[in-house]
């Protein structure tokens, strides 16, 4: 880390093992990724029920290039926060998935959904058509590549999505779907 590690207790002393088990995971993350630019800890006790114990919260601040990532384990309805090493780990767990998807951002190892080619129905003859593409091509279809619709009720300009493949004169289309009222936004 860039700057040291700070940890606050509010509520409560300082507590040495405490501490070292919030720098122990600290460690952990740094090793993880060797950017981190700043880690600030929070240790809350909460106040006292009748019918239960104390409670803890737990709140990470992590500074990354470009961004900052925040934890915060509040103790809510169950219990297992009365135990402030339960509420270090799943705080420390919480930021942990962030960082990493936050690296899989900067790496680009992001999986991208790809919308699925379509266009409109530029041109239609008796048992085939073509389909015109957002780019200018004109890919072919055969009426039995049809799914789920009839060829006789198509319409030129009605909106498709649809399979591409080579064939023998060119790409055309193995299966089309005519796009009701869910569009596709590119």
């Amino acid at each position: 880390m860039n700057l040291p590690l700070q940890i606050v207790f509010r509520n409560m002393g300082p507590s040495a093992p405490i501490e070292a088990k919030v720098r122990e995971r600290a460690e952990q993350l740094d090793r993880y990724y060797e950017h981190i630019m700043s880690c600030r800890v929070v240790v809350e006790l909460h106040h006292r029920h009748h019918h239960q114990g104390s409670l803890y919260h737990v709140r990470i601040d992590l500074k990354v290039p470009e961004g900052e990532l925040v934890a915060s384990r509040e103790p809510g309805q169950h219990h297992a926060h009365e135990d402030v090493y339960v509420a270090i780990r799943d705080a420390f767990d919480s930021v942990r998935r962030q960082l990493e998807d936050y690296v899989r951002r900067r790496r680009g190892h992001v999986k991208l959904h790809e919308l699925p080619p379509h266009g409109r129905i530029a041109e239609l003859h008796p048992d085939s058509g073509k389909i015109g593409t957002p780019d200018g091509r004109l890919v072919y279809f055969h009426k039995n590549s049809l799914v789920d619709a009839e060829f006789a009720k198509l319409d030129i300009g009605d909106e498709v999505r649809f399979v591409e493949e080579m064939g023998e004169l060119g790409p055309q289309a193995s299966t089309v779907h005519v796009i009701g009222k869910h569009h596709l936004v590119s």
